[in-house]
């Protein structure tokens, strides 16, 4: 394994957001392939909500932006922060007092705002999903509270986007609070738009928050064991039904797991997102909690730094963190890989990709009791900061790590395995337990691996220790070692070196 090495130094940075409907101050630990926020939060100003009847921003609602831009400086010069980056989209861009607002903000920041065009919104929103994406593939739309920004993305390109006057405050406002009016509005503009015709059985990513909190209503109604929004998955069929159902709902009938600042945009965001669905025909529907904001990071790393995996980088910053001794998930990922190609493991590369990360967090619960270990891992790895990553992949990072501390009797918590095939919860039992093993031959200190292999010789799985190492194969050892080669189809066998 090749450590990442940033050549960023590792400070706090921060990104102001002066939108449509919220202005929010998000603080990051630092610049990096995988950022963490520290610190986030957000003001409901609704700057933007009568852009479309009387072009201005709202008299209270800048009152209340100036307010909350006096507070969110006095947090950034406590965090030492000086240079964040401030950034403004539809509302102030489009309003006729924006310019005098943003005047007005300058001075309390003393220093300058940007104030993003239709397309740069687009162009982060697309980076900010390919920052978050393991090689994505679709149409981005993230829809704020002004506009809607769609972009294809493919990998790590994206093309030219376009921006729509379909923002949740902006279609509410021109539509005058009626969903029914709000349908023509929305068919009329997105009727034969030329990015959504590239988007047929491809992914639709969606960002922004009105559409993260119907996501959040979604994983409720249908009992989803994750509570993690980014990179939530449905059939885009099922998300059509859905939002259908929300656009006719009356908001004041939705349940308290989605803000009551949010419930009376819903409606007006499940329809524009049934209509792309209708017009697109996408294969599925897939929540990016990262959009602009981090796009705007994600344009900053050096070239170099954008091409590392941020599910690795998120796996060692854990290790690094919480292990016993950092250095033994090295050692460990290289011994199971021996392992592996000597038994014939039937892997992909994405699963190899997998095996590696859960060897990079196999060690962060120890400082849990020893009873609880495995759920409290689990637990932790679920619902990490993990980007680049699908639910999937997390429920078997985290049950992986699980039978690493708990072995195979215990039952997983947060029902994690309905979101896994039944190979995928056959690996997790085969990794977890060799883990196991590895685990008692070198108690998780360093340098007693590379100098243990248990390998397939002849039929058998063999586990080789030096002579000054031979009191490791004691009783339970052995019973570990057996549990394994029955995992794998093997028997098992202990080899004294020089015996």
């Amino acid at each position: 394994m090749t450590e990442l090495v940033s050549s960023i130094e590792a400070k706090p940075v921060a990104v102001i957001d002066i939108g449509s409907n919220t202005v929010r101050l998000v603080i990051y630990d630092r610049l990096s392939r995988n950022p963490l926020p520290v610190f986030n939060e957000k003001v409901a100003c609704g700057l933007g909500r009568e852009i479309a009847s009387t072009t201005r921003l709202a008299d209270d609602a800048v009152a209340d932006a100036l307010a909350t831009m006096k507070r969110f400086r006095s947090i950034c010069t406590g965090w030492g922060i000086t240079d964040a980056d401030v950034i403004a989209t539809a509302a102030v861009r489009e309003a006729e007092n924006g310019a005098s607002f943003i005047r007005r903000v300058e001075t309390i920041w003393q220093g300058s705002v940007r104030i993003l065009s239709g397309d740069e919104e687009a162009r982060l929103a697309a980076e900010g999903v390919i920052c978050g994406f393991r090689e994505p593939d679709g149409i981005v739309g993230d829809l704020g509270g002004g506009s809607l920004e769609l972009v294809d993305v493919f990998g790590a390109r994206s093309k030219d986007g376009v921006t729509l006057p379909l923002g949740g405050l902006t279609l509410a406002d021109a539509a005058r609070g009626s969903v029914d009016k709000a349908k023509s509005i929305v068919r009329e503009t997105l009727e034969d738009n030329p990015t959504l015709l590239g988007l047929k059985g491809r992914t639709f990513f969606a960002a922004g928050g009105t559409w993260r909190a119907l996501a959040t209503l979604h994983m409720h109604q249908t009992n989803y064991p994750l509570k993690i929004l980014h990179a939530y998955s449905a059939p885009a069929a099922a998300m059509a039904d859905f939002a259908d159902n929300v656009q006719r709902a009356d908001p004041d009938s939705f349940p308290d797991v989605v803000a009551s600042g949010r419930k009376p945009h819903l409606p007006f965001g499940a329809l524009v997102l049934r209509e792309i669905i209708k017009i697109g025909k996408p294969s599925e529907v897939v929540i990016s909690e990262l959009g602009i904001r981090e796009g705007l990071l994600y344009e900053k790393l050096p070239a170099a730094e954008k091409t590392h995996d941020p599910l690795f980088s998120m796996a060692e910053s854990l290790n690094a963190a919480n292990s016993r001794s950092p250095a033994y998930a090295a050692e460990l990922i290289e011994w199971m890989d021996r392992f592996a190609a000597s038994s014939g493991l039937d892997e992909t590369e994405d699963e190899r990709r997998l095996r590696r990360v859960a060897c990079l967090v196999s060690d962060i619960g120890w400082r849990a009791h020893p009873d609880h270990g495995g759920e409290q891992a689990a637990f932790l790895i679920a619902n990490s900061g993990f980007i680049g990553v699908n639910h999937a992949e997390r429920a078997f990072l985290a049950l992986s790590v699980f039978y690493r501390y708990a072995g195979l009797k215990d039952e997983p918590p947060l029902d994690l395995e309905k979101l896994l095939s039944k190979r995928q919860l056959e690996r997790t039992r085969t990794l977890g337990v060799a883990m196991r093993v590895a685990y008692l031959i070198s108690a998780s200190a360093p340098g007693v691996l590379p100098r243990s292999p248990v390998k397939v010789e002849g039929g058998d799985l063999v586990l080789r220790l030096p002579r000054e190492l031979a009191a490791l194969a004691s009783p339970r050892l052995k019973t570990r070692l057996k549990q394994l080669g029955k995992q794998v189809g093997y028997k098992h066998d202990v080899i004294i070196s020089g015996a």
